[in-house]
């Protein structure tokens, strides 16, 4: 399995504004791109500062995904005045226990 690791820093305040945004309009389309396997999101509410991580079931389907994930990123982060964009990273995730 392989993640996109995506960071965004915005106003603390806005954290459940940012969610609202992931879970009705980016979630819904990430799960029409294939390969896709999940996605995991993590916030401080204290500095505004959130990781997003997707999962790809192989590292093409993630290569494959990037100019929709581009698209959904820019949605997402131009949805919540005063967010911006911090670095997207890419990665094998090597060990998953839930």
């Amino acid at each position: 399995m392989y993640a996109r690791v995506t960071m965004v820093q915005g106003p603390p305040e806005s954290a459940d504004a940012s969610l609202k945004v992931m879970r009705e309009q980016i979630l819904p389309r990430a799960r029409d791109i294939a390969g896709f396997k999940g996605i995991l999101s993590l916030v401080n509410r204290e500095t505004g500062k959130g990781l997003t991580a997707t999962f790809w079931e192989s590292d093409e389907a993630m290569k494959a995904s990037e100019a929709a994930a581009d698209q959904l990123r820019d949605q997402a982060v131009g949805a919540v005045d005063g967010s911006e964009l911090v670095s997207v990273e890419r990665y094998e995730v090597e060990l998953d226990e839930r």
